[in-house]
């Protein structure tokens, strides 16, 4: 099993898996994270082909013209949001909801920002109020990853959140065009 080797033997030992059985994939994927070196290695196991080769199947253009549009806010007012939302998150019942999940701490849907902060909480890793700024720091991380993906594809046309005319007329003027 991949994840117990995983677990046994570091990432040195499942980095060093996939540049064996798929370095082509390895020098372009993403090497520091596990869950996706697991699932590369999982489907050329699986399957005897590289993962790369099942997303090129799925990239056909639609029959239709795409707008990209981008959703962008100032940053200080971006991470005010992100730690107004983990409260409201908190008073909503997150920590039962993780706590209740617990048994399931294993299974990938729940190794996500939010859970697994909550699931240190309840193995003594720290206190509560740790628990909940540790969870809108790594929203905090995880939107600014977000947000540099995202602008990696130049076809994207960014507004404010309340550019709701700009937005409109953008659209208007790109459909007119196709």
């Amino acid at each position: 099993n991949l994840n117990r080797e995983y677990r046994e033997k570091g990432l040195g030992w499942l980095q060093e898996k996939m540049r064996e059985l798929d370095p082509d994939y390895y020098a372009v994927m993403e090497q520091q994270n596990p869950q996706r070196i697991l699932r590369a290695l999982e489907v050329r196991m699986g399957t005897g082909r590289s993962i790369a080769s099942f997303r090129k199947q799925r990239q056909s253009s639609p029959p239709f013209p795409v707008i990209k549009i981008g959703l962008t806010m100032e940053r200080k007012a971006l991470y005010r949001a992100i730690d107004e939302r983990v409260d409201r998150m908190v008073e909503a019942g997150l920590f039962e909801e993780a706590s209740a999940l617990y048994p399931y701490r294993h299974l990938n849907a729940l190794r996500t920002v939010g859970y697994q902060e909550i699931f240190d909480y309840i193995e003594g890793r720290c206190d509560k109020t740790e628990a909940v700024n540790q969870i809108k720091q790594h929203t905090r991380n995880y939107a600014k990853r977000q947000l540099t993906w995202f602008r990696r594809d130049k076809e994207f046309k960014w507004f404010g959140p309340d550019d709701t005319e700009a937005i409109l007329d953008y659209i208007a003027a790109r459909s007119l065009k196709s």
